[in-house]
């Protein structure tokens, strides 16, 4: 129960806000939060589902700090840096700011870009999967949450200078996405491949995942989740405007994952000679990551060729990654997420319709939004990831690698 020291002010802060604060719009935003947050699980999945049993503690241990540390650093400082008042790079408004009363509550924005932050941080988890310490996992996880993120993501969503550009990223092709996806090429050129990926003869080697049922439903379980991500991201439920916007989110963010995986579907049909379940799952995200910048803004036809055009471009990206510069990404998330993303978010200044949402933007200031983002991303993982390893060290014991992180790490494994 609150004390009356805590209770009067937010009772006179109640009765302030209750003239703009909806109702309606708030239960919109918290559903989106706690669909958001399935995404969590989700990615969980599909790691420990692309990569070997013996990882699998390690793997689900690493997302559930993710959002555990990156919630807490969030609040401390990741939100104010993105959301605070405009310092030029960057916000700041201050430890533990959490925003300001707007159609909804401050709180329910917060815990909104919350599971957001989270999002990004985990992309980084699945290309540097199965050689990576846990300790500097711990580490580099709470940078990228109170820090990496928050930058970015003020100069398009905070009032930043991209904002102020013009650059659209309706829900995070690039804030969120591209992000972490240039964030994890970072880590995973750093950490060096898995023992055994390539020859010496420099021919890549598949390590297969111990169990393709665990991403299947991972996939499903980010699918759901992106109908949190996407339509909820209008922060806004009430009146026609907003509902039309809201069903129009829906239709191509489902329309750009059954195009992506149908792509992938028939790539590796045709030069595979088979259709491959993992790649029609990451075909149906890269879809999901393409779409997200401009889903609010394209039409429902433009919304199945972003799907289509990324997932086939994503299916390229894999085994040019793989073979051709020989970096070992197990679960392909910088062709998913960093590739998707900045095609996606180019894409949107292409099929842009002012028509439909109001939206203006063009093919070069998504360009520019994109580039910089990845470059800015990048360099700084490289900093991290470079200063980590030649400090205490990035990468685990070749033994551990070996026999697996989970028993080395964590003293448990998730089969017997």
């Amino acid at each position: 129960m609150l004390d009356m020291m805590t209770a009067m002010p937010l009772a006179a802060m109640a009765e302030e806000a209750k003239d703009y604060v909806n109702g309606l719009d708030t239960l919109w935003v918290l559903l989106g939060a706690m669909l958001v947050f399935w995404m969590q699980p989700g990615f969980a999945l599909v790691e420990a589902g692309m990569t070997r049993a013996k990882n699998t503690a390690n793997i689900l241990m690493k997302n559930f700090c993710d959002f555990m540390c990156g919630s807490v650093l969030y609040w401390i400082i990741g939100f104010s840096i993105m959301y605070g008042a405009d310092q030029g790079l960057l916000g700041w408004s201050g430890f533990g700011f959490i925003g300001e009363d707007s159609n909804i509550p401050a709180e329910c924005t917060f815990i909104f870009q919350t599971v957001f932050c989270a999002t990004a941080a985990t992309i980084v988890s699945g290309a540097m999967a199965e050689r990576t310490k846990f300790s500097m996992y711990f580490v580099y996880s709470m940078l990228i949450s109170a820090f990496v993120y928050p930058i970015e993501g003020h100069w398009s969503w905070g009032g930043g200078w991209l904002s102020e550009m013009g650059f659209h990223d309706f829900a995070g092709s690039t804030v969120v996405h591209l992000c972490g996806g240039a964030l994890a090429l970072a880590g995973a050129i750093v950490l060096g491949p898995r023992i055994g990926k390539y020859g010496k003869d420099g021919k890549s080697r598949a390590i297969p995942g111990h169990n393709l049922a665990l991403c299947a439903l991972g996939v499903f379980c980010l699918w759901v989740g992106w109908f949190g991500f996407n339509p909820c991201s209008t922060v806004a439920a009430t009146g026609y405007d907003n509902a039309v916007s809201m069903a129009h989110v829906f239709v191509t963010t489902n329309m750009a994952a059954c195009t992506g995986g149908i792509a992938a579907l028939i790539y590796t049909w045709i030069f595979d000679g088979k259709p491959s379940l993992s790649m029609v799952c990451n075909g149906v995200l890269a879809g999901l990551v393409g779409i997200t910048a401009g889903c609010d803004c394209v039409s429902i036809g433009a919304a199945a060729i972003i799907g289509f055009v990324v997932s086939i471009v994503m299916c390229l990206s894999v085994a040019f990654i793989d073979k051709v510069c020989k970096i070992d990404d197990p679960v392909g998330a910088v062709s998913v997420h960093g590739v998707g993303g900045i095609l996606g978010t180019i894409l949107t200044g292409v099929f842009c319709d002012s028509a439909i949402d109001g939206v203006e933007c063009t093919v070069g200031v998504q360009t520019l939004g994109a580039v910089v983002v990845a470059l800015f991303a990048f360099a700084v993982g490289m900093v991290i990831f470079l200063g980590i390893k030649y400090t205490h060290g990035l990468r685990c014991d070749r033994i551990i690698e070996e026999e697996g992180l989970d028993i080395y790490e964590h003293g448990e494994t998730c089969y017997n």
